[in-house]
């Protein structure tokens, strides 16, 4: 039961912040550490050169392995699904994804890149998920 509400936690509050910040006339608010700067994305994550049906293939693939490791971490196993959830279904839905928090103060090219929450959530839940390194 964890697993399933954090996923749809995680899946509207994505779907509401994207419509939040589309509605908003002022797109940048900028700021020392962390700036909102909205864009649609068409590409994999990083800009990695996918097809749109490799990046929709992966994303499947990927919420099949969160799901079967629930076992491990059903909050992660939640946070994946409901972030991989949110990602696919707005590049099933617009053809891509809307990011908008960037970090100018990052380190090399991390300044660059631009993430929204569903990234966040992708990325702390496969953190949750990995294996654990037995004691002893």
């Amino acid at each position: 039961m964890t697993t399933l509400i954090a996923a749809a936690a995680v899946f509207f509050a994505a779907m509401f912040t994207r419509r939040h910040l589309l509605s908003r006339r002022k797109d940048r608010r900028p700021g020392r550490c962390v700036t909102l700067t909205g864009l649609w994305n068409t590409g994999a994550a990083f800009a990695l050169p996918l097809s749109r049906k490799a990046v929709t293939a992966a994303s499947c693939a990927a919420l099949v392995f969160a799901w079967r490791r629930r076992g491990v971490s059903k909050l992660g196993a939640g946070l994946v699904l409901g972030g991989g959830g949110a990602n696919l279904y707005e590049r099933l839905r617009h053809g891509r994804v809307y990011d908008y928090v960037q970090f100018p103060a990052a380190p090399g090219p991390l300044k660059r890149y631009v993430f929204n929450l569903a990234d966040f959530a992708i990325f702390l839940g496969a953190l949750l998920l990995l294996p654990r390194r037995k004691k002893g």
